[in-house]
């Protein structure tokens, strides 16, 4: 089988079918669906790598500011945060290339989010880009009042990093342990964490910071078949 071009797929008759059905079929999966074109305009430089052409220039990365903890690396996005910060709403957009509307200090603002930082004061800032503008903003992620995914896409000034890069593991269970046994289950004095199906936007209240979810019913008492929920809060 060839390996397909750029051209053969702008020539190809499903690509009206794609961008008319791009919503329909994807935007019920996903916590905010990134827009077709710019899913389209990325495709020529996925092309280029597979085809062998040298790899594109690499963005800078965000400056670091004054009393920033220059060693520390954001863990995971599976860590838990024990936080009522959206970091993952925000974590969702920049991997994906979407605009936040931040809500800080009583008032909103569109950014470009790039990076998370912690100060040598143990504080965390949230390092971001005012999308109108284009000026360099942080952020305190303690002042943080929420976050919504946006649909408007972004062409990154600077190397996103808000997660740390590799494979997550996970740990051996220990010898004669058993998954799901008492001494494993999580304290219910704790924080509850709240989940959201993807699919059919039912919430659930966690003990554990787990995104997974068990077999469920939808809101009209039909077998829903989403399996992962987004994390919405913390109560």
């Amino acid at each position: 089988i060839a390996i397909p071009t750029m051209v053969s797929l702008e020539h190809e008759p499903a690509r009206a079918e794609l961008e008319a059905e791009w919503e329909n079929m994807l935007a019920h999966q996903l916590p905010a669906l990134p827009p077709f074109n710019q899913f389209w305009e990325e495709l020529p430089t996925v092309f280029e790598w597979l085809h062998g052409a040298e790899g594109k220039a690499v963005s800078p990365e965000m400056p670091m500011a004054a009393g920033e903890d220059e060693a520390w690396r954001p863990p995971v996005m599976a860590q838990a945060w024990h936080a009522g910060v959206p970091l993952e709403v925000i974590r969702f957009a920049a991997a994906n290339r979407l605009c936040v509307d931040l809500k800080y200090q009583g008032s909103n603002r569109i950014i470009e989010p790039y990076s998370l930082r912690r100060t040598q004061d143990g504080n965390f800032l949230l390092h971001a880009v005012k999308h109108a503008t284009g000026e360099a903003r942080s952020y305190r992620v303690d002042r943080i009042q929420g976050a919504t995914v946006t649909k408007l896409a972004f062409v990154p000034r600077y190397v996103i990093e808000l997660s740390e890069t590799g494979p997550i593991s996970a740990p051996p269970l220990a010898s004669g342990a058993r998954a799901g046994s008492l001494r494993d289950r999580p304290w219910t004095s704790g924080p509850k964490y709240i989940y959201e199906c993807t699919v059919c936007k039912r919430r659930f209240t966690r003990f554990a910071y787990n995104a997974v979810l068990k077999p469920h019913k939808n809101k009209r008492g039909e077998n829903c078949y989403g399996l992962t929920g987004m994390y919405v809060g913390m109560k």
